[in-house]
This record gives C-alpha cells, structure tokens and sequence, in this order.
C-alpha cells in the first residue's frame, strides 16, 4: 500500500517534473504535476498525492515559516504574507490539570489570515500561477474563505467562495469580503458547497482550493515539521501523540506525509512519529464512526450540527488519507459534545491562549481520551489549535464572562469589586 509509514522511496517516473509528480493512492497511476489541472485521479477517481523522487532530511531546511521548508515542496517560493513559525505554546496549568507528562499547544491562529489554512495556500497559489489558471474558487466554513481571498488578493487573482448561508462566523466572512472576493451563500452546508465547487472546477470555471487539491496539503505538512523541530529543539525527544481537530481530515493527512517522507528519508524513525488523534464534534464525526467501527471509508452524514462551525463537515474528503495515518501511527479519533469544546475554549483561555470553538476540540478529546485511559499519564503530547478566538467573537463571547455594570464613581467601583 503506497500509504503504509514505512514504504520505501519511490522510483521516480517519466512524467515527473525536477523530481516531483503527482500519484493516484488508489490505483498507482502517475501523472506530470504542472501540465493540466487535476485533481483527482483521471482514471479511477482517486485521491492524489504531490510525490518527490528525493524526500527531505533536517539538514536541508533554512529559513523561517512555511518556506524554511522548501525542500519539502514543490517550489522554492509562493504566494506568501509570510506564514508558518507559529507558536508552540506551554499550558503548565491546563498540563497539570489534564494529568499527562507534557503538554504543547500549537497555535496556527497566529498565522496572517488567523488559521493553518494560509499554510496551504501559500503553495495552492503559487500552483495556480503556474498553472495558468484564472479564477480561484473554494468551498469554506469560512477559514478556508479568509485565506484564499488574502492570497488570492496577494497573487492578484479572482477568487469565488461559496458558503453555507447562516452556517459562518461573521468574523471569517469579514475577512473574505474586505479582501475583494466574491462571496455566494448557498441554501446548504458545507458539503453542498464543495460539490457545487467542485462541479465548477470539473467544468474549467474555477481553479479549486479546497484540501482536495493536493498541492494545499503540502503547505499544511510544514505544520507537523515545526512540532518535531521545536518539540525536539526543547527536549531531546518527539512527542508520543499530536491530537488534532478533524473537519476535511487535511491536516490529518498533511502530518502524515510529512511523517512518511522523514521516515523514507532516514530522517525520522518510525517509532519515533507521533500517534495521530483526530478528534471530531458529536455533531459531525464521520470519522470517529469509521475508526471505531474498523471501516476502510467513511459515511456521509447530511445532517451535522455544532457550534464548532470550522469542523461543521459531514464528508471529510481526504478521509482515505488521514484514515490510514491515524491506524498506521497508532493513533485514534473520539468525539466530543459542543460542552465540551467550550470548557476546553475556557480552560485555553485561561493559560492565554485565544482560539475559535473547533480549535479547542483537541484539547477537549485529549481531556476525553484521558479519562478513559487511552492517553496514559506519562505522555508527551501537542494539541494543535486551529484558528484564532477572533475568528468567532460571538462564540468567544458566549463563552466568557459577561460584562459587569457599574457606576460613573470611582468609589462605586471599588465597592463593586469587595462585594
């Protein structure tokens, strides 16, 4: 299987250009990377894969962000703002109160865009540029929106999003106006919309942006390179498990090729790569079925709910991906109620940390998984956050305190605060 952790390099095929190329993970077929527009598989429909004849080791990065990792990807630069090198938090509290050994929180809020998703399409552009196209196109719940516009605007492009109408925080939707692209609400969810999107793109109207591109995945990899590189940099070591929100499943599928390719390269053992932990809303957790039932795909769920709007996804189209790296590292994905997301939004917010409702699903499934003594107390994990509390003021609001009235006098003031 072309997706197993440990498969070897592969031969580097005729249609390949300076080494890269794209392959269908159903059926093997190979294609040239920059010649047509393509994305899925032109013979079965699967899924592709963005492949290179020579995989990176550590020595071969430089530089800062997304871009240090070039090495990685297929250009030497993109369409950039820059992005990338977010933090990786310390929670000592949140630690502690979890009861695991060491807990890092990487935040991909702090990206230019406020979400991991300028990460893809710092790269997903610079494609398009090279592929001649004209209109840029994606289905979001509104993250995926906000980043396409900046980089689109950045690239000088046109971009188009389509929206569940209602279904948006207005703060993603802020972004996406104010950066000049064309919004459309469609009486659906989010599912619908990628369909839509994905018939324009079949009909040339549109270049899609969505995670079924391949080449966004490859931007979002460079998440999990910044975890081994900082974690170790700190304690000599990786961490034991990466818990991750799971929407579309491509940052599940991103970590794991990037894992793949350290592994291939003799840069990362396979025993050293983090388990990887999707965790989904209650709402919305075709996933979750799927690991727990032993199923090779998922079922489309039409009806998804949850206040965590970014992981609103009732068919996660990179499921064929991000299944095999969840099983091949180990690891395992659990849902958890929306009460659950916002007690795990407070308890970051706590330490400082801001992040929209989705993002604090990972640490909402960690709390979970160690309850029940999946994650034991002696591991090292990092919880990746996925986008920052602005992207939803309402939620945050929602969820903190409510504000206090009181007097135009200082003393009433102070006797407010003793009572």
């Amino acid at each position: 299987m072309s997706l197993e952790l440990t498969a070897p390099i592969p031969e580097e095929p005729s249609v390949a250009d300076d080494g890269t190329w794209l392959e269908c993970i159903e059926c093997g077929e190979q294609f040239a990377p920059f010649d047509d527009v393509r994305y899925t598989c032109d013979d079965c429909d699967g899924l592709l894969e963005v492949r290179y004849a020579s995989p990176p080791t550590w020595d071969d990065f430089e530089g800062r962000g997304v871009w240090r990792y070039n090495a990685a990807l297929p250009f030497e630069e993109g369409v950039s703002l820059p992005e990338g090198a977010t933090p990786l938090h310390t929670v000592p509290r949140l630690e502690s109160d979890v009861g695991v050994e060491t807990l890092r929180i990487k935040h991909e809020g702090m990206n230019p865009t406020g979400s991991f998703k300028d990460r893809g399409m710092t790269v997903g552009v610079r494609v398009a540029k090279e592929l001649g196209v004209g209109r840029l196109a994606c289905a979001s719940t509104g993250n995926t929106s906000a980043a396409l516009a900046a980089y689109g605007a950045r690239g000088g492009m046109e971009t188009l999003v389509l929206l569940p109408a209602g279904k948006v925080a207005a703060g993603k939707i802020a972004q996406a106006a104010l950066h000049d692209a064309r919004i459309l609400e469609v009486d659906g969810n989010f599912d619908s919309c990628l369909d839509i999107v994905q018939d324009l793109a079949a009909r040339g109207e549109v270049y899609l942006l969505n995670s079924l591109n391949p080449f966004r995945l490859e931007g979002q990899k460079t998440i999990g390179l910044e975890i081994l590189e900082e974690f170790f940099d700190d304690y000599g070591t990786y961490p034991d498990r990466i818990v991750l929100p799971v929407g579309n499943a491509g940052n599940t599928s991103a970590l794991y090729k990037a894992f793949r390719e350290l592994v291939q390269s003799g840069a990362l053992d396979a025993e050293d790569v983090p388990k990887l932990t999707g965790v989904q809303a209650e709402g919305a957790a075709p996933m979750v079925e799927a690991i727990e039932n032993g199923w090779d795909e998922t079922r489309r769920w039409d009806d998804v709910e949850t206040r965590a709007t970014a992981i609103r996804i009732g068919n996660p189209v990179n499921a064929p991906k991000a299944l095999p790296g969840i099983r091949e590292t180990g690891g395992t994905a659990v849902a958890v109620s929306d009460e659950e997301i916002t007690e795990a939004q407070r308890d970051l917010a706590a330490e400082g940390v801001g992040v929209e409702p989705a993002s604090a699903a990972s640490v909402a499934g960690l709390r979970k998984l160690r309850e029940n003594g999946t994650v034991s107390e002696d591991e090292q994990v990092v919880c990746l956050t996925t986008g920052h509390l602005l992207k939803d003021p309402d939620a945050a609001f929602e969820a903190g305190d409510d504000p206090e009235p009181v007097p135009n006098d200082t003393d009433a003031v102070l006797e407010h605060l003793a009572e």
